[in-house]
């Protein structure tokens, strides 16, 4: 009992020693590397709490992901009259995560066949889509296994990783179900880091 309260005492005093404003104004200059401490100091964190609302941890990392592009584009944005800076950041993820609960009540549940089968339609569409990344730039093993990928799923891919869109900017972008981006980036992933290892 002595060492968890000696631990919490140990991990209040460091958060108390974290600048969020000072991370905040950071960001809102363009410094990434005030955002890099930021996500080191805070994403543990927001996955618990992303998670205890969502209940599903795949979708927990997305909110929190979505939640720090929102930290960089609108850090700007953060007013110390308003609330802690702390606070803000918890609160873009909270209400993340609270949409993509009231999303996905909306959204009719289909099994696996199905979800499968809707995908694989729309792909099977795609696969003519003219592939919109020069990904042959970089030579080496990463090349061959993006070319293993078909074209609408590897933009997915870039998009996420490379433009730093959020799987709705996605989805909207190419017009398809939220779901189906998600799953097409997922398995991509999977793919190349089976490919790659």
């Amino acid at each position: 009992m002595e060492v968890l309260c000696k631990r919490r005492i140990e991990l209040s005093s460091h958060e108390s020693l974290f600048d969020y404003e000072a991370a905040l104004d950071a960001c809102a200059r363009g410094d990434r590397q005030a955002l890099e401490r930021l996500y080191a100091q805070e994403s543990p964190r927001l996955l618990g709490v992303a998670q205890r609302l969502v209940r599903d941890s795949a979708l927990a990392q997305d909110i929190v992901h979505d939640a720090f592009i929102k930290v960089w584009t609108g850090a700007a944005s953060f007013d110390k009259t308003r609330g802690s800076a702390r606070g803000w950041i918890f609160s873009i993820t909270r209400h993340l995560a609270l949409n993509a609960i009231r999303n996905n009540a909306r959204e009719v549940q289909s099994d696996d066949e199905d979800e499968h089968g809707e995908a694989q339609a729309t792909l099977e569409g795609w696969n003519e889509t003219v592939d919109s990344f020069d990904w042959r730039v970089n030579p080496g093993r990463i090349e061959f296994c993006l070319e293993q990928l078909e074209p609408v799923r590897r933009n997915c891919v870039f998009h996420a990783y490379v433009d730093g869109y959020s799987h709705q900017e996605i989805a909207q972008k190419i017009g398809a179900p939220l779901g189906t981006v998600k799953a097409w980036i997922k398995r991509s992933l999977n793919a190349l880091r089976e490919c790659i290892g």
